[in-house]
Formats: C-alpha cells, sequence, structure tokens
C-alpha cells in the first residue's frame, strides 16, 4: 500500500471469519479465540492469498482498513459456510472458517444470514500460563470483550505480528503450525507491554470499545530479540 494511501477514502472489505458453536458443544473461549488467531495466519501464509486467486481481494482488504468480522454458524448453516472458498482451521475443540476479504455492504448471502451476536463462551477453567518461548496475544485486562470481538482482535493481533516478521521468521511460524498462546496481561504488566515496542493492537471503535483503546499485544521472543 501506498504510504500516502488514504485508508478511508478506498474502497472498504473485510475479513470474514465463522466460528462454529453447536448449542449443546460449544467451544471454550479461549480455544476459539487461539483458533481465531491462527486461522487468520493460515489464511495470510495460503499461496491463494499471497499470488493466487485470492490476492486481489487480500490487497484491497489491506489497502483499507483492516477489519474482521466474526460470525456463528451451527448444523446446516456450518455446512454451507464451509463450501464456500476459505480455510478452516480446528483446535482443541474450536472450529473456525477464513473466508477471503468481502466488500463491507456485499457478503455472499450463506455469511450475510449468519449471526454476529451471540458468540458468547466461557472457559471451564482458567487458562495455565503459556509455555516458555510461545507466542502470546496479550489482551488487555481492563477491556470485557465479547467472544466475537475477542476473535477478531486476536485475529489483528496475529495479522500485526505476523507483518513484523521477516520473511525467514514467517516461514519458521508456518511450519510449525502457527503455535500461539491467548491469554489476559496482568494488570501490572499491560501498561510495559504497550510500550514495549512490540505489535499493538489499537481498535477503530466501530463496535463495543472507544476508539484508539489498546486491545492486544503481540508478544513473540524474537520480535523482543530485535
Amino acid at each position: 500500500m501506498s504510504a500516502t494511501l488514504d485508508r478511508d477514502a478506498v474502497p472498504q472489505f473485510v475479513l470474514p471469519l465463522v466460528v462454529h458453536i453447536e448449542r449443546d458443544a460449544p467451544p471454550a473461549r479461549t480455544a476459539a479465540l487461539e483458533a481465531a488467531a491462527r486461522a487468520v495466519l493460515m489464511f495470510l501464509a495460503d499461496e491463494r492469498s499471497v499470488e493466487g486467486e485470492w490476492a486481489d481481494c487480500v490487497t484491497a482488504w489491506t489497502d483499507g482498513r483492516i477489519r474482521k468480522v466474526v460470525r456463528r454458524a451451527r448444523g446446516a448453516e456450518w455446512r454451507r459456510a464451509s463450501a464456500l472458498d476459505g480455510v478452516t482451521l480446528e483446535h482443541e475443540g474450536a472450529e473456525v472458517r477464513v473466508f477471503p476479504p468481502v466488500p463491507l455492504d456485499a457478503w455472499p448471502k450463506d455469511l450475510a444470514r449468519l449471526q454476529v451476536s451471540g458468540t458468547d463462551l466461557d472457559d471451564p477453567a482458567a487458562p495455565p500460563a503459556p509455555e516458555p518461548g510461545l507466542p502470546v496475544l496479550w489482551f488487555n485486562p481492563e477491556l470485557e470483550l465479547t467472544a466475537g470481538k475477542a476473535m477478531a482482535q486476536a485475529g489483528h493481533g496475529a495479522q500485526l505480528t505476523w507483518l513484523r516478521l521477516d520473511d525467514e521468521g514467517r516461514k519458521r511460524w508456518a511450519a510449525d503450525g502457527f503455535p500461539l498462546a491467548v491469554r489476559t496481561a496482568a494488570p501490572d504488566a499491560w501498561p510495559a507491554l504497550t510500550t514495549s515496542g512490540l505489535p499493538v493492537v489499537r481498535d477503530a471503535g466501530f463496535t463495543e470499545i472507544a476508539p484508539g483503546s489498546c486491545t492486544v499485544v503481540g508478544d513473540m521472543p524474537e520480535l523482543r530479540a530485535g
């Protein structure tokens, strides 16, 4: 994207994410957030996004506001969504599919009919501390986000971390399957994370929270080392 391009002046695209939520077997919240983040990374690394049939719409999306919207599906809805072009990632009982970017007001009908609200998920127990050396997406401890909003923010954090890496770093992460953890930062650790030089997501404020709110910090060992 040109450095002088006004992101608000170009046509706006959105990256659709759909999370599979059956009434009797919803995924855990942290698993869903981690699945969303990894699915976004898998989509970005896919050859179809880099130089294949999705490349033009990916460029159009990244030229504007890099928006992501999470919707939920179950049963036949999920099967119809799964038939559309995209990539699906399963992680610890959570299943998320990412689709090529679409114009903000021109979603495919099988995605447009899906609900945005209602993605309320919980963790049955507090997640353990991340393994040493594992990339972590740290969430702002002062914000309360719905699961759908948090999944989009996790995707943003993963994408900013991906963009900060060099080609070799991206190849290594992809070859490992994009391991990462999503956790809420300790309140006393959050200020230092946001000023550490690590990738920080600042929300545009379209939904739920105030514009400019810092939501996620992407903490990767090799970015700290650099």
